[in-house]
């Protein structure tokens, strides 16, 4: 039993769903429109401005496709409506990045700066405030591509557990390692 796919999705007000004959879901609201394309066995409905997402068997590739479906949906009527943002912290003496042309610049301690193009449907933008870490602010309706883009962020420099350098979410715990200690004889 899926439990995620049993629950009915809110249709905030200025968003609209609409499906096609080849089981595409098209949100549009007023932070822009998304498609995703939908298992033809998984059926989507709006039901008194609610989405209802029904299987039609209890086998279980149809309860693992509810669920999913469910979820892609839900994150498209998020996306269109508020918006997704994601925030990476970038620790360690010398790191820095800057924005230009939606194309972000990164010095992270190596022998030349790294150079990332950010898709035009994500918003990028660099903040370096005094006494804090540089910042990279990612904005967008997509959350998965969001997600993406910053994952391949983050992997430029991943956080080693010595000294915490690196690239991070903002919040992300990170588990410390202690170095070496010298033995007295």
């Amino acid at each position: 039993m899926s439990r995620v796919g049993k629950k009915p999705i809110a249709l905030p007000s200025g968003v609209s769903l609409s499906i096609d004959n080849g089981n595409v879901v098209t949100v549009k609201g007023p932070k822009g429109t998304l498609t995703q394309a939908v298992d033809p066995d998984i059926s989507v409905a709006v039901e008194e401005g609610t989405i209802q997402v029904s299987r039609p068997t209890e086998q279980k590739r149809h309860k693992a496709l509810h669920g999913l479906y469910r979820a892609l949906v839900n994150n498209m009527v998020v996306g269109v409506s508020t918006g997704y943002k994601v925030d990476l912290e970038i620790v360690g003496v010398g790191y820095k990045a800057a924005v230009n042309n939606n194309v972000l610049e990164l010095q992270l301690g190596y022998s030349h700066n790294v150079y990332v193009a950010v898709p035009s449907e994500i918003k990028v933008s660099a903040v370096t405030e005094k006494g804090q870490n540089p910042k990279v602010i990612l904005e967008g309706i997509d959350k998965q591509l969001i997600g993406d883009v910053a994952a391949k962020i983050r992997s430029l420099r991943k956080v080693e557990p010595y000294k915490g350098k690196g690239i991070r979410f903002v919040g992300e715990v990170i588990r410390r390692k202690a170095g070496k200690s010298s033995s007295k004889k």
